[in-house]
């Protein structure tokens, strides 16, 4: 946290914001392994609680979104408190974006109903979310440590988990060239594993945040991404 300020108030208002960035961080990781936990356990009552909670994310948003722009006008801050209050609104964002995603997955979970892939189709989606909660889970720290090695250990982590995307898309197709009853369910799952995809991309998102929080400075070096021809692919698909 930053040093303390003459107005009391101020570093009372900093340190809200981060409580409820981390507040609503923590209910994104729950939101992603909750989805995913669905998907592996044909749980449809699990999914449409997970689409249900999504809205407890958006009212958190909102709540830091006010809370920002209320102590910005308030205390007309400078330098590194400024910082603080934009990163707050930015990964404030990717969170959401991040619960979004892993309604996405809930809704498929649903629309699957009582169609489910064998166990053995949904592994590498549960592997990489895996991947995804743990780089999750250390950029949230990496915030409220106001580390900036543990942010670019997630920053660098990124091309992991879209190297076992890659994989895992890979994997799927070769499942529904062997056997065609596997299409449907191995389309869901192709698109599950694009929304995590994504939400690694927001995790990723949240370091560079919390470098320029820290540093003042973005990153200058090119983020590094792992073989995506796979994802371009699926993306065109979708938009066709």
């Amino acid at each position: 946290m930053t040093e303390y300020h003459t107005v009391k108030a101020f570093d009372t208002d900093l340190q809200d914001l981060a409580r409820m960035v981390a507040e609503m961080g923590g209910m994104a990781e729950k939101q992603v392994a909750d989805a995913v936990d669905a998907l592996a356990r044909r749980d449809t009552g699990l999914a449409q609680r997970v689409t249900a909670a999504d809205v407890q994310i958006d009212t958190l948003q909102h709540e830091i979104e006010e809370k920002a722009v209320l102590t910005i006008a308030r205390r007309q801050p400078m330098a590194v408190d400024l910082r603080e209050i934009v990163s707050a609104l930015r990964i404030s964002n990717d969170i959401e974006r991040i619960g979004d995603l892993a309604k996405n997955i809930a809704k498929r979970v649903i629309a699957l109903n009582t169609e489910f892939p064998p166990p053995k189709l949904i592994r590498g989606v549960e592997h990489m979310t895996d991947l995804l909660l743990r780089q999750l889970k250390a950029v949230l720290n990496a915030y409220a440590r106001r580390s900036v090695p543990e942010a670019m250990a997630v920053w660098r982590g990124d091309e992991e988990i879209d190297a076992v995307c890659t994989s895992v898309f890979r994997e799927l197709l070769t499942y529904m060239m062997e056997d065609p009853r596997n299409i449907s369910f191995c389309i869901h799952l192709l698109f599950c594993a694009k929304n995590i995809e994504r939400m690694g991309d927001h995790a990723t998102n949240i370091a560079e945040t919390v470098h320029y929080m820290i540093e003042g400075k973005p990153i200058t070096d090119q983020r590094p991404k792992g073989d995506t021809t796979t994802l371009a692919a699926l993306r065109k698909a979708g938009e066709a």
